[in-house]
């Protein structure tokens, strides 16, 4: 039996880990559901600096089909997928788009994230970093990408993590939660209310809780950071008939009433202002009925049925003078607070 020297020993044994390594990756890039040619495979493993033949790509496919759930559409060029009775797989590998959406997700959504999920998703999250480290070009997307508000940026106010544990958990597992929550300043004292958390929703630098009392059928709007302690109970959550988190965004709800002892109405917005203005209204509307009619000579009016709040009046404000005319009239006093 002829034996091996030592230097074709590990060179063998640098093949063979070379070719683990290989395979590994591209295991990992078979996606579910639909097929994947070698081709695109070629390109994929390219970019993480694998530079192989579609021979080897083949060849490897067919290997791992042997020990692994995987299967080829039989075409020329062969598309390859996993099969559908395959378990799920949890390969400690992250693709370069898998990579970049976890760390934007980390970036931008974490702090909606209950803290048991964050907890579950921090190894991905530390993955992705290790994976964006070996992949400069990839790396660079991140370091390319910001999201700017629309508005005056506001530092966010700060949240008593405790108690932001306590509500996400109970908006995740559908329970009450008995809290205090601190009145605005010089408004009143803390209050104790046990609530019904429906949802959470962001609006701009401010989480808020969207929620009922246990005593109240009206679904109300609580601040994150106005929570000074929370405890989770037993009991189930009650939820309104039919309430859809969306259809309450859209109803304008979350733009705050102007009249608290209202609910929120739709207004027909009539807006007069010149050439140079209308311009972004073309390109943003509104609303979806919105109208763009020239009623004289570089004049324009703009038509458009809105939710009538604070945050309609608030941004009416901030156009001053360039607003030639607003109707209805009580939206034009409240703009510009006139006293009826």
């Amino acid at each position: 039996m002829i034996q091996k020297s030592k230097t074709e020993q590990q060179a063998a044994d640098k093949d063979t880990s070379n070719s683990l390594f290989r395979q590994w990756q591209i295991l990992s890039k078979l996606p579910a559901g639909k097929w994947i040619g070698t081709r695109e495979l070629q390109e994929s493993l390219k970019r993480e600096g694998i530079d192989i033949s579609l021979r080897t790509i083949q060849r490897d496919l067919n290997q791992i089909s042997i020990r692994f759930p995987i299967e080829n559409n039989g075409a020329v060029p062969q598309g390859w997928r996993w099969r559908a009775d395959a378990p799920i797989q949890s390969l400690p590998h992250m693709t370069s788009s898998q990579a970049v959406t976890f760390m934007m997700v980390e970036d931008h959504l974490k702090h909606l994230l209950p803290p048991s999920l964050i907890e579950e998703m921090n190894p991905w999250f530390d993955l992705a970093r290790r994976s964006l480290s070996t992949q400069n070009n990839v790396r660079q997307w991140i370091n390319r990408v910001r999201i700017v508000p629309a508005t005056q940026p506001l530092i966010p106010p700060t949240v008593d993590r405790q108690a932001q544990q306590i509500i996400y958990e109970g908006l995740l597992q559908d329970r009450q939660i008995e809290c205090v929550y601190r009145a605005r300043i010089n408004s009143g004292e803390d209050k104790t209310y046990i609530l019904n958390p429906l949802a959470l929703v962001q609006r701009g630098a401010v989480i808020y809780l969207i929620c009922t009392r246990h005593d109240k059928t009206e679904i109300q709007t609580f601040a994150l950071h106005r929570f000074m302690a929370a405890k989770l109970l037993n009991s189930r959550a009650m939820h309104p008939v039919n309430f859809n988190i969306d259809d309450y965004i859209d109803s304008g709800a979350l733009g705050f009433r102007v009249d608290y002892s209202k609910p929120t109405e739709d207004v027909e917005l009539r807006l007069t202002m010149s050439e140079n203005t209308v311009q972004s209204f073309y390109e943003s509307k509104l609303s979806h009925n919105q109208s763009i009619e020239m009623i004289e000579d570089r004049i324009y009016c703009v038509v458009a049925t809105v939710p009538y709040t604070s945050q309609l009046v608030w941004w009416l404000r901030s156009f001053g003078k360039k607003l030639l005319r607003i109707e209805p009239q009580f939206v034009a006093d409240a703009v510009y607070e006139i006293d009826k």
